[in-house]
């Protein structure tokens, strides 16, 4: 997925772009409102700082409404309402305040698309593949791989694993994995899915991959210490 992040903070964008980057992102920064518009062409997602020096964030946000279908997501340290309700009047698909945790914003980034109803992935191919470190998902395929060689996991455990490794970093709560998943929660739902996720685990070879989030659910992990 290719992004357009206009920031003209450097410190920002430098932590930022590398972030993205390790997320299996393709990331151009612009650092001036001027010239923004110029490169839309094969963006899936503009990240647009509204604290600009040459031009108003919020009437390049309306520009960029007006010449594409592009989605945009605010990324200001402007927190109060009357701001966020002024950015999403002008375009904008969703509004993150500063400062903010880069697994939500990824995980803001995957949800704006879904809602969209955009192909979320690598090439415009309307395939999802995510890779972290040496482990390959493709949801497309049903399919994931680990340094090359295809683990064989059932529908559920891939599912589990799809859904963290979507979620880019953001936490992913008992609840919701359960919901989306299951469609259901009973009395032993919590252990059932304690266990797909040490198979998972198992199976994987990567057993932090998958982190736990003690009393509220998993969220992605960087794999190698567990190998």
């Amino acid at each position: 997925m290719r992004v357009l992040l206009v920031e003209d903070d450097d410190r920002v964008a430098e932590a930022l772009v590398p972030a993205l980057t390790r997320r299996g992102f393709t990331v151009d920064r612009q650092a001036t409102g001027r010239g923004t518009l110029d490169r839309l062409l094969g963006v899936d997602v503009v990240l647009l700082d509204l604290g600009l020096p040459d031009v108003d964030g919020v009437t390049l946000c309306r520009s960029i409404r007006a010449a594409s279908d592009v989605a945009i997501i605010v990324v200001s340290a402007r927190g109060e309402i009357d701001d966020r309700i002024l950015g999403l009047h002008a375009g904008a698909d969703d509004y993150l305040v500063k400062p903010y945790d880069v697994g939500e914003l990824v995980a803001r980034v995957h949800a704006v698309r879904r809602r969209r109803g955009d192909p979320v992935g690598v090439g415009g191919t309307g395939s999802e593949v995510f890779t972290v470190g040496d482990v390959r998902v493709d949801l497309a395929r049903h399919e994931v791989t680990v340094a090359g060689s295809v683990v064989a996991l059932s529908r559920k455990e891939f599912q589990v694993l799809a859904l963290v490794v979507a979620a880019g970093g953001a936490v992913c709560t008992r609840e919701r994995i359960l919901a989306e998943i299951w469609g259901r929660t009973w009395s032993g739902a919590n252990r059932t899915l304690d266990v797909h996720v040490a198979t998972l685990r198992t199976k994987l070879g990567r057993s932090d991959l998958l982190e736990t989030v003690r009393g509220v659910g998993y969220r992605l992990g960087t794999p190698g210490s567990g190998r």
